[in-house]
């Protein structure tokens, strides 16, 4: 079994995941001029970025990327979309994304779970997660299933039929890789707190991931 992984710049890796999955991964690199498949592998994984999703012009591999989202989601594939990844899913499958009405919400935030049961994330409870966005998800797709919720933006998870999710947030993220971010657009004030959360970034989001992990190799 293989997850196919959509990168989108290599600050924005798999990071945590890589170890986490439990599956092979193949990693495609558009921005270094890879070309995005039309169909996944055994799993489906799109990361995050700096793109809005709706940039075409900016980053020319985001109209492939949320074809390959579609076909994933139709063809009941294990999808995850990761904060770019699941606003590129949203889109792809017919709800909207815009600019936050509420700016950036960026650092350790606090998202909480609305009590649906889910394989992936209907244990989560309240938790702490690395944010790192100003777009938001704001009317999701026809038929999706609202998981989590957070103080800024409502929308932080969904699952869209029974094996595509998506996330607001970076449960990917270390600290090393969210400092690298903030490094980049002097955002640095955030940065001791996602140090500090760090165990209990773990303790939430490892279970996630290894859950994926299990649900394409059980799904392939």
């Amino acid at each position: 079994m293989r997850i196919t992984v959509i990168e989108h710049e290599a600050d924005a890796g798999l990071g945590y995941l890589a170890d986490w999955l439990g599956v092979d991964c193949d990693v495609v690199r558009p921005y270094l001029g890879e070309t995005v498949p039309s169909r996944a592998a055994d799993g489906l994984i799109v990361l995050g970025g700096e793109a809005s999703a709706w940039d075409d012009e900016g980053y020319p591999w985001l109209p492939a990327t949320r074809a390959l989202l579609r076909t994933s989601v139709e063809d009941g594939t294990p999808t995850l979309g990761i904060c770019l990844g699941a606003q590129l899913m949203t889109l792809a499958c017919g709800g909207t994304v815009e600019r936050g009405a509420e700016g950036l919400e960026v650092g350790a935030c606090e998202v909480t779970s609305l009590g649906v049961a889910d394989p992936l994330l209907g244990e989560v409870g309240t938790a702490v997660a690395i944010q790192y966005h100003q777009d938001a998800m704001t009317t999701l797709p026809e038929g999706a299933v609202r998981l989590m919720t957070g103080a800024i933006y409502p929308n932080q998870a969904y699952r869209l039929g029974g094996r595509a999710w998506a996330v607001q947030f970076h449960p990917e993220a270390t600290p090393d890789i969210f400092t690298s971010w903030t490094t980049a657009s002097g955002l640095q004030g955030y940065d001791e707190a996602v140090k500090e959360a760090e165990p209990r970034l773990v303790a939430a989001w490892r279970p996630m991931a290894e859950a994926f992990g299990e649900i394409v190799r059980t799904t392939a």
